[in-house]
């Protein structure tokens, strides 16, 4: 029996570490080539370990019997023709793309820091650079390949900061509007036969997490600390099932707790645990599947 996602072509982006290096060795598991993009090439560039290139190797080690594989691409997302030239090579090298999954966003240092917005540095916008415009340059150039081989999926990751404060006002800005893109993207995907929706993480126990957990944990809002937390392979399970799931159309434009759409898939962590979802402490996604909701107002 062939692997569920063998032939298949993904994109992940900011995959050196975290839920994009997660999801990237699920995906490579499961018999998909993935590209794995990211800023950090060598180990110390950055405070905790990860490169573009040891995610791509641990997607050749996991894909080795499914026929999955890695391709490392140092790319700043932040860097539009940087961006133009990684999907210009995926299509000379592949001919397709089925999966792109828009995990990059940058973090700002004082994100944990109890200041009010006009207290911290414009610079902060860096968020909405890489994490809002970066997702919709992204999506652009994948439904320029998807569109026309009719078929293909967009996730975004996403998260409760959509309709609970959380962090920073730009945090909360900038998760809320990568939501609203992806549904208005559904919209007009929708004729091509081409899926957009947005997974909303819980606590993902990344490398930057358990960092901020070990020595600022007490600024963090409890109703975050309180979650159980996930690995970063549990959304990659998820997106891996989405990618396979034959109806997936029927979920484009939605907005989807990843902790409920594992349970729905049977699917659970990587230790066997069930992932409960925070949808009562931490609010309801807004945005329900475009098939579910006639949002052109016909």
């Amino acid at each position: 029996m062939s692997a569920p996602l063998a032939g298949k072509v993904a994109l992940v982006t900011g995959a050196s570490r975290g839920i994009g290096k997660g999801i990237a060795l699920v995906l490579a598991e499961q018999g998909a080539t993935v590209y794995v993009t990211g800023r950090t090439v060598r180990e110390g560039y950055y405070y905790l370990p990860g490169t573009v290139g040891g995610t791509a190797a641990e997607c050749d080690a996991r894909g080795a019997t499914s026929g999955g594989s890695g391709i490392a691409v140092a790319c700043d997302h932040g860097d539009d023709e940087a961006v133009a030239a990684l999907f210009a090579r995926i299509a000379a090298e592949q001919g397709r793309l089925d999966i792109l999954v828009n995990n990059a966003f940058t973090l700002s240092d004082d994100l944990l820091e109890p200041k009010g917005f006009w207290e911290k540095p414009l610079s902060n916008l860096e968020m909405w650079d890489v994490g809002v415009k970066s997702n919709y340059v992204a999506a652009w150039h994948a439904a320029k390949i998807m569109a026309p081989q009719k078929s293909g999926l967009i996730v975004a990751i996403s998260g409760f900061a959509a309709v609970t404060y959380t962090y920073s006002v730009i945090f909360g800005t900038s998760k809320s509007a990568v939501d609203r893109m992806a549904r208005d993207m559904a919209i007009e995907l929708e004729p091509h036969g081409v899926a957009s929706l947005t997974l909303w993480q819980g606590l993902t126990l990344t490398e930057k997490a358990q960092d901020n957990l070990a020595k600022m944990g007490d600024k963090m809002t409890t109703s975050i600390t309180s979650m159980q937390g996930s690995t970063v392979e549990h959304p990659g399970r998820v997106v891996a099932a989405l990618a396979a799931d034959p109806e997936v159309m029927k979920r484009s434009g939605g907005e989807f707790v990843t902790a409920e759409l594992a349970q729905e898939y049977g699917l659970t962590d990587v230790d066997g645990s069930v992932i409960a979802s925070a949808r009562a402490t931490r609010g309801s996604p807004i945005w329900k599947p475009v098939s579910e909701v006639d949002y052109r107002g016909k």
